[in-house]
């Protein structure tokens, strides 16, 4: 499996010059990938238009997560008729929102990347949302996520393996505002392999990450 956030990581520090992105450290020219932004970020191994009141546990001290006017993430499948299950899709969910935020600049403390992930995930997602930082970009557009399915693994361990249309989603340039745009391709359709681990608190939290660019089952 291609580990799409690593190689996204290491394009990320060629942004901090060129103030690009890639999205997939896919080898395309740059006229295609050069400015999409990274819809993930890694841990080793995590999904509604998703609101913090759709999970069906709900700590009261959950941040209240925001997106920039200009910036729309789309969660299908929220409820499975499991109401293990459908917490999970909403913690999932959250927790993609929540590095967004960080990145657009509506969570400047980062409180959401805390909340919803822990381990190896929080460490990336912290590295990530720096890495757009210190490139002073932003991200715009919109991003779809689609096929997702839950599996338990006992009380407190699951996995949700989701797929993400990442085509009209952009890196944006903090200093004029303007959005960069690229040209879509299969790359921007990624496959997500997530891992999530029930707090003492009753939140699902990421732990781990992998994604991978251009997978077929998500070219819909």
């Amino acid at each position: 499996m291609n580990r799409r956030p690593t190689l996204l990581a290491a394009a990320a520090l060629t942004a901090v010059a060129a103030l690009s992105l890639s999205a997939c450290g896919s080898g395309d020219d740059g006229s295609k990938s050069n400015d999409k932004i990274a819809g993930a970020d890694t841990g080793d191994q995590s999904s509604a238009s998703a609101s913090p009141s759709s999970s069906a546990s709900t700590p009261s001290d959950r941040p209240d997560i925001k997106l920039p006017s200009d910036l729309t993430m789309t969660f299908e499948g929220e409820k499975t008729g499991d109401s293990v299950k459908d917490a999970v899709l909403a913690d999932s969910a959250e927790r993609m929102r929540a590095v967004n935020a960080a990145i657009a600049g509506t969570d400047p403390k980062e409180e959401g990347i805390d909340f919803y992930n822990s381990g190896k995930a929080l460490e990336a997602a912290v590295t990530w949302v720096g890495k757009f930082k210190k490139a002073s970009l932003g991200i715009t557009g919109t991003f779809r996520y689609y096929d997702r399915i839950v599996t338990l693994d006992g009380s407190k361990t699951a996995s949700v393996v989701f797929c993400a249309d990442e085509s009209k989603g952009y890196a944006k340039d903090l200093k004029t505002g303007k959005p960069k745009v690229t040209t879509p391709s299969d790359q921007d359709f990624i496959l997500y392999n997530t891992r999530l681990e029930k707090s003492g608190d009753g939140v699902w939290q990421t732990t781990g990450i992998v994604s991978t660019a251009g997978a077929k089952q998500c070219l819909k």
